[in-house]
């Protein structure tokens, strides 16, 4: 459908279209990729946030219905009850998605993993100085040692072992090459390039990989599959993530309404909509259930997806002003970059302070009610004369009152929570406050 509808339009020199320009098209670009969700490990990092095992499964039935290829379940060397939840995910029926959990450099993190009967397993660890002095108070050689061990530990064991660089964007070449080699060696199937804090550009991104990979076929004669996983703390996770593609990677990570810890990471939607429209790539994801998919992790995750959130919020396909209705009802692209219908959408039309003739007309002509032109003026009057009498004050007290809700919601413990609790348990009082 998205091939005939823009070959239609360029076919008629009714638009031009720059990304299928020759030199704009990435020699690297591969023509599939697989989606890698991490929603139900890396999204209910988001603060407060906390899924039941029924909605966990809902969400990973619904992604492995529309075609994602690997769903990370969580990591169950967190806690017995992550563990039973991955356990209890694990032995759910799926038809295409392979599932996934994560573990540290720990082999009791692998055990746990294994006692869960998952396909794959994703070990994770920094290596830069910053992590390996103030986090794993370890060496680069120990690092090394329980990086190894634990791959081909997991690997007797006969699963797909991940191997993920944590803050990869952060590390000097050498020591991401050093242990990359170390993790193919070891029997790593998949290594995963962290941009843990969002901190590259795409530039920066497309640097990084193409001598990642330059650097590692020097090392190693084999052909690794890479994955990228992009924060979003600048805002540049999809592009970032784009970016990687662009250099040849095949499995981007994402999170459905890019939620996730901090800014969250790259959303799965903006991720799969670019790949399938702007680059013709196949995702193997069915785009009309992203919307649905995001309505569910919005419930699931008790969290508003912002109205303006592309492709999944609900003014993305949302018009009001007179000029942009008069173009829609001339031709539905003049104003929308795709058919909505190709994301499960559709268009709507607003009536309110912004509304013009040219809606109004539509509207009576398709109830067949005859007006003049002195009508039509004066029906349009009315609209804005009834949105612009609305009480502005009421409105942003109703609004506000929504947002302290929003905030109880999701302050979790208090501080005196808290104490009560290290009470409890320990029979001491705190001597001292402490602020956080």
């Amino acid at each position: 459908m998205r091939k005939t509808v823009f070959k239609k339009l360029e076919a008629q020199g009714l638009i031009a279209n720059y990304n299928r320009f020759r030199k704009n098209l990435p020699p690297k670009l591969p023509k599939k990729v697989f989606i890698w969700d991490e929603t139900l490990r890396e999204g209910e990092q988001t603060p407060t946030v906390f899924l039941t095992y029924v909605e966990k499964v809902k969400l990973a039935k619904m992604m492995d219905e529309m075609g994602v290829a690997i769903i990370t379940v969580g990591f169950p060397g967190f806690s017995e009850e992550e563990k039973n939840n991955v356990r209890r995910i694990s032995n759910e029926s799926f038809q295409q998605a392979s599932i996934a959990a994560s573990a540290r450099i720990i082999r009791s993190d692998i055990d746990a993993c294994l006692g869960c009967g998952i396909q794959e397993i994703s070990i994770f660890t920094p290596f830069n100085r910053l992590n390996l002095r103030y986090r794993l108070k370890m060496t680069k050689e120990q690092v090394l040692e329980k990086t190894v061990d634990c791959i081909e530990y997991a690997k007797k064991h006969g699963v797909i072992v991940n191997f993920v660089l944590e803050d990869a964007s952060r590390t000097p070449l050498p020591e991401i090459l050093q242990i990359f080699e170390a993790a193919v060696k070891a029997g790593a199937d998949r290594l995963v390039i962290a941009d843990t804090v969002g901190f590259l550009r795409p530039l920066s991104m497309h640097y990084l990989i193409s001598r990642i990979r330059e650097g590692l076929s020097q090392l190693i004669n084999k052909e690794i599959p890479f994955s990228i996983h992009c924060h979003n703390d600048f805002g540049l996770a999809t592009a970032n993530t784009l970016a990687a593609v662009e250099e040849g990677v095949t499995y981007p990570q994402t999170c459905v309404a890019g939620f996730g810890e901090r800014a969250g990471v790259a959303p799965l939607e903006e991720v799969v909509a670019a790949l399938e429209i702007l680059y013709n790539v196949d995702t193997g994801v069915d785009l009309k259930k992203l919307y649905r998919l995001s309505q569910l992790a919005e419930k699931s995750f008790a969290l508003p997806i912002q109205f303006h959130k592309p492709i999944v919020g609900e003014n993305v396909f949302s018009h009001e002003s007179d000029k942009h209705i008069h173009g829609m009802l001339a031709h539905p692209l003049i104003y929308e970059p795709f058919p909505p219908k190709m994301v499960g959408r559709e268009t709507m039309f607003y009536l309110g302070r912004q509304t013009g003739k040219h809606l109004v007309e539509n509207r009576l002509a398709l109830a067949e009610i005859k007006a003049t032109p002195r009508q039509i003026d004066e029906i349009v009057r009315r609209i804005r004369r009834t949105q612009e009498n609305l009480d502005k004050g009421t409105m942003q007290m109703t609004f506000y009152q929504i947002k302290k809700l929003q905030r109880e919601m999701q302050k979790g413990l208090t501080e005196e929570d808290f104490w009560k609790i290290v009470e409890q348990v320990t029979k001491q009082k705190p001597q001292l406050k402490m602020n956080y």
